[in-house]
């Protein structure tokens, strides 16, 4: 065989060598991939995930105060509240970090949604005045005052760290309230169980460990908007506050705040989804409607309940497995915590109540002068408006009041007193619209009166030739006249 053959032919068995190798490496790639990416798919349902999220980290270190960093304090309480759950047989614990590294925050919500996971929980810390203290617990949600834009515009903010931030989040502007429109949509599915569980979190906070109870509170969280399972994030308290930092900068502190944690999330494993077959968001008994925040002060957007010793819900004919599994978890997590002192010492011990900053209603601005009408009276439309048809008007505004797993009766009594009230199904749930015009100025006024009769949450909806359009659509309508 000539030298330019035996060349040719080496070349050839050395391209075959090569091309085989790289077949073996993608394979091997494929098979790691396949193997470690649990989505909802197959994922193993007999276990209940929980995915912790500790806020911040890496070169992000989150609020700061009293020399105290936000990331180190929410990843020892998330790891505090691991070890608990994961001793527990039938629940499984992912993490978005276990060690001070940066997450992006799409990242975060993109873990737990290929986990399938049951819950997920961000754990951060809050700073404000030396003054402010307490601990919260947030769902999803519009802005109902300034107080709550402003501590989700400080978590949201983690963005700009991101490389891709500008394409990544390019339809949301963490300055303006109005972009959280959009992202409430797809977790409405999830409100009451997300609230179910944020109650059940508050309720240990407040009862077990005598801290000042800043309600439930909804605000628009990116980090939330991520999933789609029930999620909340929990703002430990204040690093601002001597006392309150000094709790939660100590190893005690972390440890009760990561075991109310622990219980609150059997709390609502046990008793929310105990029977997953029978239960639907609109089961759980203890959290209102949005009317009912008429009641208390609206303008706060507390989802505010009484303590109870009950449930968060009554799930019917619970069997015998249940409640022994049931008994069992709640004796390790109590076995576990054991040795950890349930009282929150004297020197950070909070009494009195958080500060709360409440904005005024905003004067609605309306080129004719029309103002809002007085509390408990209904908008009556003036016969010189326009007289168009709304049947036939190619722009219809209408003003949503919230959205629930429930069908309302459509009567005033059910809204506060509000009349035109229409629902729209959509999926398993019921969107409820209050007021129709094809007038902007007229539906300043029904959004106007809605917060008046306590929907401060509510928000102005586009319709064009009868079909709802999306946030961004519907924004170009109501900033452009």
């Amino acid at each position: 065989m000539k030298a330019s053959e035996r060349s040719q032919n080496t070349g050839l068995k050395q391209l075959f060598l090569f091309a085989c190798s790289i077949l073996i490496v993608l394979s091997l790639t494929s098979f790691h991939t396949n193997t470690n990416t649990r989505t909802s798919e197959n994922r193993n349902d007999d276990k209940f995930t929980v995915v912790l999220d500790a806020g911040h980290g890496g070169y992000d270190p989150g609020n700061l105060g009293n020399g105290y960093k936000e990331k180190n304090i929410a990843l020892n309480i998330v790891l505090k509240t691991g070890e608990l759950l994961e001793k527990i047989p039938n629940i499984e614990v992912i993490y978005t970090r276990k060690d001070d590294t940066f997450v992006d925050l799409y990242r975060r919500g993109e873990i737990a949604n290929k986990a399938g996971a049951d819950l997920f929980v961000s754990v951060h810390c809050d700073s404000h005045t030396s003054t402010a203290h307490g601990a919260g617990t947030f769902v999803l949600g519009l802005h109902a005052n300034k107080q709550n834009f402003e501590i989700a515009k400080k978590e949201n903010s983690v963005i700009y760290l991101e490389d891709d931030y500008r394409s990544r989040y390019a339809d949301y502007d963490i300055n303006s309230p109005e972009s959280v429109i959009g992202l409430t949509i797809m977790q409405e599915e999830f409100l009451d169980q997300s609230i179910a569980l944020a109650k059940a979190i508050q309720d240990n906070f407040a009862n077990k460990l005598n801290r000042v109870d800043r309600k439930v509170k909804q605000a628009g969280f990116i980090v939330l908007h991520q999933t789609f399972m029930p999620s909340v994030l929990v703002e430990t308290g204040f690093l601002t506050n001597n006392d309150e930092g000094a709790y939660l900068n100590s190893q005690k502190g972390q440890s009760q705040m990561g075991t109310a944690i622990a219980e609150a999330v059997l709390t609502y494993k046990d008793n929310v989804m105990a029977n997953i077959a029978d239960f639907s968001p609109g089961t759980v008994s203890e959290v209102p409607e949005p009317g009912d925040l008429s009641e208390s002060n609206s303008e706060n957007q507390d989802i505010n309940r009484e303590s109870s010793d009950k449930p968060v819900t009554e799930v019917a004919n619970e069997k015998k497995s249940n409640r022994n599994a049931s008994k069992e978890a709640a004796e390790i997590i109590a076995e576990a915590s054991k040795n950890s002192n349930r009282n929150t010492p004297d020197n950070a011990q909070v009494t009195e109540p958080g500060e709360v900053v409440i904005s005024a209603k905003p004067a609605v601005a309306i080129a004719n002068k029309r103002v809002a009408p007085e509390e408990g009276k209904e908008i009556e439309k003036n016969s010189t408006d326009e007289n168009t048809n709304l049947e036939n008007a190619e722009i219809q505004y209408k003003v949503q009041l919230m959205a629930s797993a429930k069908d309302i009766t459509l009567n005033p009594n059910s809204f506060n007193g509000l009349n035109k009230v229409a629902k729209e199904p959509i999926k398993n749930l019921y969107r409820y619209m209050y007021g129709s015009t094809n007038s902007l100025e007229e539906a300043k006024l029904l959004k106007s009166n809605a917060d008046i009769k306590g929907y401060p949450t509510s928000f102005i909806v586009v319709y064009r030739n009868g079909e709802r359009l999306s946030f961004r659509e519907s924004n170009t309508y109501i900033s452009g006249e």
